[in-house]
Parts: structure tokens; C-alpha cells; sequence
């Protein structure tokens, strides 16, 4: 693997020398836009909306809109927003990591010692799994800025990238209607069912299946042929009744 930052990892006075690793790769295929008649592929272009001519990529500038205008914001200007954390994540606080709510997270880097056998690094492995805590910091990639947790898995520190309070949105504007009554006897099936799925967490258990079968069907049309693919057919309830339907889903469960 290659490393796609590096710095430091520091909570108190104590500073680790580390290198950030990408720990998630995409399982989707990779597909080309292609034109119809010859299967050439389409190449896009950066063009000038008023010249529509191609623009050079060391023309190109960002800029940011205000008052119906442009302010040109150059890489030295995002390096200044946040000079003293372009080379350092500073955990500045502990958390239950349970706390965390999912909706949060962004995406996952590993974090590599700059020495092997790093008696600090190994402390803050052992003393997180022991506190059952993650620590709650920022730091800048590719001149954003980003909230992150630091927490363990197995014997290596993670650094997972997590959003902004901001960039929630609310829910006010969801439609869900006023408190529904859902009585006793519903509620305790239900939770009967949920007791009867729930399981240890094991996502190895569980392939992307869409694109191993689209691979199938790709493969096939190579050779002229078509693959048979197996449709997933829902269960359909038997009546209307919210009681009944849990019922027959308990039922059901437990003769499988």
C-alpha cells in the first residue's frame, strides 16, 4: 500500500510519527462511457462557458462566488486556513465511541507507526480497547479540513474521517405524522422478533452479490450468451394486520 499523508498523531504531550493508509477500496465495476455506433470512448473537457474552448489544466483556478463575483482562492490560501494542522492529528478529547451515531461516519484510513514496535503507539492501542473510548480530532487532507475519531481495531489505530455537525441535515421537513400508538402486545412481538435476528456482528458473512452477478451477465454477452439470474421473490403477508404480520414473521423465523 501507499501512504497518503503523513505526519503526527498527538493527544497530551505525546506526539507518534505516523503514516495514513487507505482502509477501504470500492468492490463496484469499473465501467467506460462509450459511443453507440463505433464503442469509442467519450473523453470529457474542461471548456470555457464563453469561448467553449478547452481550457489548459494549468489555466485553471478555484473560486468562490460572493456578491456575484469570484474571489480566487489559490493553495496557499487553504494551507493558511489551518497552518498549524496541515501535519498533525491532535486528539482533543475522549469519547464513547457508542456515542458516535453512525450517520456520521465518512470513511476509514489505517495508521502506520514510523517505527516498528512503537512503545506509545501500542499504549494508546491498549488503553482505548481498555476505555472502550475513541478519540475525537481534527486534522487537514488535501487542504480540507476534517473531524475524525481515532480507535482501535485489533492492534492497529484507525483513523475514521466523520462529518460535521453541519452537514446533517434536519428532519424536520420528513413527513412521518404525529406519535403513532403501537400497543403492548405488538411492541413485545416485535421485540421477540428482533431478539430471534439478532446476531454477533459478522460482515464477512455478506458479498456484494449485484456485482458478482452483473460480472456473470458481462461475461456471458462476451460469448453470445445470456446468464440466469436468480430473482429474489418478497414474502408477501397474509393480511393487513400489523399483530398478524410479526406473528407469522416469529413463525416463519423459527421454522427456519
Amino acid at each position: 500500500m501507499r501512504s497518503i499523508w503523513k505526519g503526527s498523531l498527538g493527544f497530551g504531550l505525546v506526539s507518534i510519527p505516523v503514516k495514513l493508509y487507505s482502509a477501504v477500496q470500492s468492490s463496484s465495476l469499473g465501467f467506460d462511457m462509450l459511443d453507440s455506433r463505433d464503442h469509442a470512448r467519450i473523453r470529457y473537457q474542461r471548456v470555457n462557458e464563453h469561448t467553449r474552448k478547452e481550457v489548459p489544466y494549468d489555466k485553471i483556478v478555484k473560486g468562490y462566488k460572493l456578491n456575484d463575483d469570484y474571489v480566487i482562492v489559490d493553495d496557499a490560501d487553504f494551507q493558511d486556513a489551518a497552518p498549524e494542522k496541515s501535519k498533525v492529528i491532535e486528539i482533543e478529547s475522549f469519547v464513547d465511541i457508542a456515542d458516535v451515531n453512525p450517520m456520521f461516519y465518512e470513511t476509514s484510513y489505517y495508521t502506520e507507526p514510523d517505527t516498528k514496535n512503537n512503545k506509545a503507539y501500542a499504549l494508546l492501542v491498549q488503553a482505548l480497547t481498555k476505555s472502550k473510548k475513541a478519540g475525537l480530532a481534527r486534522f487537514v487532507l488535501r487542504t480540507t479540513e476534517s473531524l475524525c475519531i481515532v480507535h482501535p481495531v485489533d492492534h492497529v489505530l484507525v483513523v475514521t474521517r466523520i462529518r460535521f455537525a453541519q452537514e446533517i441535515r434536519s428532519t424536520e421537513d420528513l413527513n412521518i405524522g404525529d406519535e403513532v400508538n403501537v400497543t403492548k402486545k405488538e411492541l413485545d412481538v416485535g421485540l421477540a422478533l428482533i431478539n430471534q435476528y439478532a446476531e454477533h456482528f459478522d460482515v464477512s458473512k455478506f458479498k456484494d452479490e449485484y456485482n458478482d452477478e452483473l460480472l456473470k451477465i458481462i461475461k456471458a454477452k462476451s460469448k453470445g450468451k445470456r446468464a440466469t439470474v436468480k430473482k429474489l421473490k418478497p414474502q408477501k403477508p397474509t393480511g393487513d394486520d400489523l399483530y398478524e404480520q410479526l406473528m407469522q414473521s416469529l413463525n416463519a423465523r423459527k421454522g427456519a
